[in-house]
């Protein structure tokens, strides 16, 4: 059963004008200066007291990995539940046990979730436990150890043979360049995946990077957490338990 709901692809409605909706200054003050650069595809989940523990938490070095992994988990099922909410769905007349009709909300059919391996491969726990028989690919894609100009290689693809019809969530937990996520997208294009039809699950970002993909890929979505110029959290290693 594919998953979605109100709002990013223009076949179940038009998605606001602006979509950058920040958190508060204090936590994300990052955010007011991409506001200002009119980047309208990012979307910063509202800062809260649980937010910004879990993001206290994920940043301090004497963390546990067992507590790495619970809270980096419940980090993501906030991003990943909220994306949902930006994928299409349908009007549905169900009944309730006493017979009375309740109008709501049907998911459409057509979405998948694809991972950047490794970090990204972290994120999948959480859309499956939200959509159980979504589709999930998954992406390789390397920097090259010796010269650090050159674009990131795509070494693995493996995609769905029919995204091209469907809404991709993009998930990858930190973006400090945009290097990986930018070929990522340049992949999905040319599996005739449309930019409005992406959105980026992240935790968290930089400005560099949202401007670095935003800027040639406009109408693509980015949800965070954060944004933030540090996004140094080695989260791939901490998470799998390689960082020792």
């Amino acid at each position: 059963v594919s998953t979605q709901s109100t709002g990013v692809c223009m076949m179940a409605g038009t998605p606001p004008d602006n979509f950058i909706l920040p958190s508060n200054k204090s936590s994300n003050h990052h955010a007011d200066n991409l506001l200002d650069s009119e980047l309208s595809g990012l979307r910063v989940l509202n800062s809260n007291n649980q937010i910004s523990w879990l993001h206290t938490i994920l940043r301090d070095v004497k963390t546990t990995h067992g507590d790495f992994v619970f809270n980096a988990d419940r980090l993501i099922r906030l991003v990943i539940e909220e994306a949902l909410n930006f994928l299409p769905t349908h009007d549905k007349t169900v009944y309730t046990p006493k017979g009375v009709p309740y109008e709501g909300k049907g998911f459409n059919k057509g979405n998948c979730g694809v991972s950047l391996v490794r970090s990204g491969e972290a994120m999948e726990k959480s859309l499956r436990e939200c959509c159980r028989s979504i589709r999930i690919g998954k992406m390789l894609i390397r920097h090259d150890d010796d010269d650090s100009s050159r674009p990131p290689k795509v070494i693995y693809v493996r995609l769905p043979p029919d995204i091209a019809e469907r809404n991709v969530l993009l998930m990858y937990p930190l973006m400090n360049t945009g290097g990986t996520i930018h070929q990522s997208i340049k992949e999905l294009k040319k599996n005739n995946v449309l930019e409005e039809r992406i959105i980026i699950c992240t935790l968290f970002v930089t400005p560099d990077s949202v401007r670095h993909v935003l800027s040639d890929f406009p109408k693509v979505r980015i949800l965070t957490t954060e944004v933030n110029e540090d996004c140094a959290l080695h989260f791939g290693e901490r998470y799998f338990g390689t960082d020792k």
